[in-house]
């Protein structure tokens, strides 16, 4: 196999006197540089040159018109050539001690796994050039760091420490990053504005751009910076990820956005050839992602040989410097080995030949910046190794002492599931029992949308996007249309009143919607986001799940993102068929960290959305589409402090024979049976939960308690769904008032259909529910 560069390898396109450069920039066996090769992206796209002025300024929606983009820079007769970095002999072995003592700690990690005194370990061995680089350019505590699990020496570089790593590798409660919540090397660190990092790959993108986006909402709205106490001008949002993650649709959703933008964002693509075992010939098309993104307008972009810690830091310190000028994002690609597997679960050896590895050790980054520092007489060998020696003793005291820390202890394993702060069951958000109702009655559409104005005006950070949420985002024909308002209208003129700085338009992404709202709610912003339809929320399920719902109990109340996310949900619609008419709620009852409430008329869905606005935890907010203009369930407004508690029942209908427990579009249809009941001589007292969860078990029991029968009614399937977890709870814990056993009413195990006779025998109807009472009355 032919012996070729790393810059042959990315076809760099350099200046002709930066390749006559010092040998600061240059290692013989490795960066010969050559003329640029076939394949090549357009011209000035990698070199100095393309920083030194912005893009022209791309044509763009009127959402934008409050920030304009900068200027470009004046065009000048000739470029200078690029200036190498001046790094001082102490920046030098600054970088050698950060790049040494990330090998060092992933070493010792391997060690104590061996000797069973941890239980996971994946490294960042072969990315510590380029990571390290990266540090040296960024701001702890002033800039945002997304990293992912290779990212050790970046996290040490910005001031973690050797004993703050080990202690999530023992899993300590005195672990900064998680409390002992988390595996080792996923990074989280409140001091140093390290956000608390996930699993799944991809994930932290968009809530990266999130992060930017709040940003740039600040700076357009004059009374956030009051506010948000965390806010820089020329602050930077730093994201990494490996080559396997572009992989993931997540990675272009948050290309895109952070382009259309222009957002602060720092893109850092850590390229080792492998996601676990598959090279990346197989994940990516041609073999090189950087040709993939090549036209995305206002994307500053590099490739480095990530190795290499001087060439590292001078393209990390030009991404950094295009973001703190406000001229887009950057995205670096740098070319890094993996000497190690994947993990200590995978065995390279497998996959990989002899020869290859063999060729990535002879690119190793932290003994090639040794070599360097001696050749270059930085520091000679003996100095060199009484460093390696004092990081040694350093990382052996470090892991006693983490081996010697207390774990956490078991009561509290259920601490910030919620905010400890903020109770949305409180009294404190209950102003139900003196409310003045005024006006003409509106409809549950009328009163959602009067909700949002009167918070909005109360809260500026509030900001309410989605799909088709704006009134119309083309500012300048405002005046000549009525607006759209969102497709049920529940959003009609917020953006008129608010401005296109709070109210603005998505990508036609659900998972875009819900990882921006994520990002922006750790900043401090309060998202108010829209899922059109809840039949198209799966996309944004894994943020919801492994995120939102996860984010303040796996970083031990470091971090938060408390959002709502308003969702128009159920049948009952003639023609909504298959994917307008689902009803999933079980799916989302079942996360913990997550509320999910349901009203059932105008007045209850005004004020249990300002508590949902108000609290302090992540709402999924669901708005039967069937109930939005139902005559049935309007009312008077009830006032700008109109709060109902989560987990407060209603008692809709008083009766003795028989209780039904309802929630959403079963209440109606269930007054509606009780009322033909009441002819057979039957009462039926009908409870309504409101909120599902947490639902209000002692308004449940009171009433079993009373009238020793029950029925579960409820539009999702009956199968394995809600109301199953209430009838189990009610034959546990009350089975001895029962005098009859817990029936359930709901739709069939099967999917609602276009055809309003198939619709109407598979979603549960009014006669159905009559059929309930009949039966278990006379059982």
């Amino acid at each position: 196999m032919a012996q070729t560069s790393v810059c042959d390898f990315f076809a760099v396109k350099k200046p002709q006197t930066e390749v006559c450069a010092t040998k600061i920039m240059s290692d013989t066996k490795v960066l010969r540089l050559v003329k640029k090769g076939s394949g090549e992206l357009p011209e000035g796209a990698f070199t100095a040159k393309a920083v030194a002025k912005a893009e022209p300024k791309p044509a763009v929606a009127p959402i934008l018109k409050a920030a304009p983009a900068p200027k470009p820079a004046r065009r000048r007769g000739k470029a200078k050539p690029q200036q190498q970095p001046q790094v001082s002999p102490e920046e030098m072995l600054k970088m050698f001690r950060t790049m040494y003592m990330s090998r060092k700690l992933d070493d010792k990690e391997i060690q104590m796994k061996g000797q069973n005194r941890i239980f996971f370990q994946i490294s960042g061995a072969g990315h510590e050039a380029i990571l390290t680089a990266a540090g040296m350019c960024l701001k702890p505590g002033y800039d945002w760091f997304y990293p992912y699990y290779r990212d050790r020496a970046l996290c040490l570089q910005l001031g973690m420490t050797p004993l703050e790593m080990l202690l999530e590798s023992v899993g300590a409660e005195a672990d900064p990053n998680s409390h002992g919540r988390q595996m080792p090397s996923h990074w989280g660190h409140k001091k140093l504005n390290i956000v608390s990092q996930s699993s799944p790959t991809g994930t932290q993108l968009l809530q990266a751009v999130g992060a930017a986006e709040a940003t740039y909402r600040i700076k357009l709205v004059k009374e956030l910076k009051k506010q948000i106490k965390s806010f820089h001008h020329d602050e930077v949002v730093y994201v990494s990820l490996g080559d396997g993650t572009s992989s993931e649709g997540e990675f272009w959703e948050a290309l895109n956005t952070a382009c259309n933008l222009r957002l602060p964002v720092v893109f850092l693509l850590e390229d080792n050839g492998y996601a676990i075992s598959v090279p990346v010939e197989v994940q990516t098309a041609g073999g090189d992602i950087s040709k993939l993104i090549s036209g995305f307008p206002n994307l500053y972009r590099q490739r480095c040989d990530g190795t290499d810690a001087i060439e590292s830091l001078l393209v990390m310190r030009r991404a950094v410097e295009n973001c703190r000028r406000n001229r887009g994002p950057s995205f670096v690609h740098a070319k890094v080995i993996r000497p190690y597997s994947h993990s200590l679960s995978d065995d390279e050896k497998l996959y990989r030949a002899d020869e290859e590895r063999a060729s990535d050790a002879e690119r190793d980054p932290v003994k090639r910046f040794g070599a360097r520092l001696i050749d270059e007489k930085v520091i000679d060998q003996d100095g060199l190794q009484q460093i390696k020696d004092e990081i040694d003793r350093q990382i052996n005291e470090a892991a006693d002492a983490a081996l010697a820390s207390p774990q956490p202890a078991p009561e509290t394993a259920m601490l910030y599931v919620y905010s400890p702060d903020v109770d949305p069951t409180s009294a404190e958000f209950d102003t139900e029992d003196r409310v003045e109702l005024s006006g003409n009655p509106g409809t549950m559409v009328d009163l959602i949308n009067r909700c949002l104005h009167i918070e909005m005006k109360r809260d500026p950070r509030i900001v309410v996007f989605g799909e088709d949420v704006a009134d119309c985002s083309r500012e300048q024909s405002l005046d000549k249309v009525k607006g759209k308002g969102g497709v049920f209208k529940v959003t009609a003129n917020l953006q008129r009143e608010f401005g296109s700085s709070r109210v603005f338009n998505s990508p036609l992404a659900e998972a875009n919607i819900v990882g921006r709202a994520i990002g922006m709610a750790t900043r401090g912003l309060k998202p108010v986001v829209e899922i059109q339809f809840f039949d198209y929320i799966w996309p944004a399920f894994h943020q919801i799940r492994n995120e939102l719902a996860l984010m303040r109990w796996r970083s031990g109340n470091d971090f938060s993102s408390p959002c709502v996310i308003r969702v128009p949900v159920g049948g009952y619609l003639k023609g909504g068929a298959i994917y307008h008419s689902q009803s999933g709620v079980s799916l989302f009852t079942q996360i913990p960290g997550l509320r999910v409430v349901y009203p059932s008329n105008a007045l209850d869905a005004n004020g249990l959305l300002r508590t949902s606005i108000r609290c302090d935890d992540p709402v999924i907010f669901l708005e039967h589409k069937h109930l939005y203009r139902q005559a049935y369930n309007k009312s008077p407004y009830p006032g700008d402090d109109f709060m109902i508690p989560f987990a407060k029942a209603k008692r809709v209908r008083e009766g003795s024979d028989l209780s039904i427990i309802t929630y959403g579009a079963l209440v109606q249809r269930s007054v509606v049976a009780a009322k033909e009941a009441e002819k057979q001589g039957v009462s039926v007292e009908i409870v309504d939960l409101r909120t599902v969860s947490p639902y209000d078990w002692e308004a449940i029991a009171e009433s079993v308690k009373k009238t020793s029968r029950v029925i579960v009614a409820h539009e999702d399937s009956l199968s394995w769904g809600f109301g199953a977890e209430i009838a189990a709870r009610i034959s546990d814990e009350l089975f001895e008032y029962l005098d009859a056993p817990v029936r359930r009413v709901a739709a069939l195990d099967t999917f609602v259909a276009y055809a309003p006779q198939l619709e109407d025998v598979i979603l549960p109807q009014s006669a159905d529910v009559l059929k309930a009472i009949t039966e278990l009355h006379s059982y």
